[in-house]
């Protein structure tokens, strides 16, 4: 996910981190979250967390091309889309493929990382 949004923000709004480092914890702590709700896709964006289908369409949003109109289905009530994103989550794999090796960022990139 991470390399799909670098690709499509050329703009560099999105900033990254590990949930499991420092800043990560810190953040975490911040903003209320629980170590225990992390197998979701977690957006922090003026202050407010957004997560699961929300985190998605809100990035989706910021994104270059033709990807900002996937944010129209925000209108779609959550209790249908959050299904939908878990279900994408769970075979993202099978979909999308995997990579054998961790993608290490450019110089440029370094400063989008937490």
């Amino acid at each position: 996910m991470v390399d799909f949004i670098i690709r499509n923000d050329p703009e560099g709004y999105f900033k990254f981190g590990a949930l499991q480092s420092r800043e990560g914890k810190a953040l975490l702590k911040e903003h209320g979250i629980l170590q225990t709700d992390l197998d979701t896709l977690i957006m922090i964006e003026d202050g407010k967390v957004f997560t699961h289908s929300t985190a998605g369409l809100k990035i989706y949003q910021h994104l270059s091309g033709w990807w900002s109109i996937l944010y129209d289905f925000i209108v779609v009530p959550q209790f249908i889309r959050d299904p939908v994103y878990v279900l994408c989550a769970k075979y993202r794999y099978k979909i999308f493929g995997r990579q054998d090796t961790c993608r290490v960022p450019t110089s440029e990139e370094q400063a989008r990382f937490i």
